[in-house]
């Protein structure tokens, strides 16, 4: 499936050190200069204001989806291509889904890791073959990566649903490896003879 339209997960803060809001901007600009549109939180805060602008500036398409509590809140962003206002955060979340052709998670907190999870879950269930992957931004999500792998050790996921992430130091390169990831076959459930 040809890639159109990114679904960016990240922080409502740009965190602790510059480099998340230079790897922000950078993956706005590649993503605009890709001639990718963007779908995000609709925030204009942290880093979901940073990767949006950074977008706009290279000339982008910008989708905000926002839920009406956070719009009446103030922190939408009010420069967009497009922002939508919806009932809540899973209405937000099932819109977003379905305007992106792939996800990826910069860096940020529990709502990043929340709709991180939940759209890989989506994927590994069969609701969507569309690719994830991570933007590693100095290491951030490394330790994430060594857990993940431990998950497959102990055999509460399976391989092939662990490389459903990928995961790169690099806009071109994350973007890359999207575009080349194929749907795996491979079913949720493990075949169910008692041990």
């Amino acid at each position: 499936m040809p890639l159109r339209s990114i679904c960016v997960f990240c922080g409502a803060s740009t965190g602790a050190q510059p480099i998340y809001r230079q790897a922000a901007e950078s993956l706005g600009r590649h993503l605009a200069e890709q001639g990718l549109r963007l779908i995000y939180g609709g925030g204009a805060v942290g880093l979901m204001g940073v990767v949006a602008d950074a977008a706009l500036a290279a000339g982008g398409e910008v989708i905000g989806i926002i839920p009406q509590s956070l719009e009446r809140a103030e922190i939408g962003h009010q420069g967009l291509t497009r922002l939508e206002v919806v009932d809540g955060m899973h209405a937000r979340k099932a819109r977003m889904a379905e305007l992106s052709d792939a996800f990826i998670a910069l860096p940020g907190g529990l709502g990043t890791l929340e709709e991180l999870f939940e759209v890989w879950t989506w994927g590994q269930l069969g609701y969507h073959g569309k690719p994830l992957g991570l933007l590693d931004v100095d290491g951030f999500y490394a330790k994430l990566g060594e857990f993940l792998d431990h998950l497959v050790t102990e055999r509460f996921v399976r391989s092939p649903h662990r490389a459903m992430l990928q995961l790169s130091e690099s806009p071109a390169g994350l973007l890359n490896a999207l575009r080349l990831w194929q749907p795996s076959a491979t079913p949720k459930w493990e075949d169910r003879q008692p041990d």
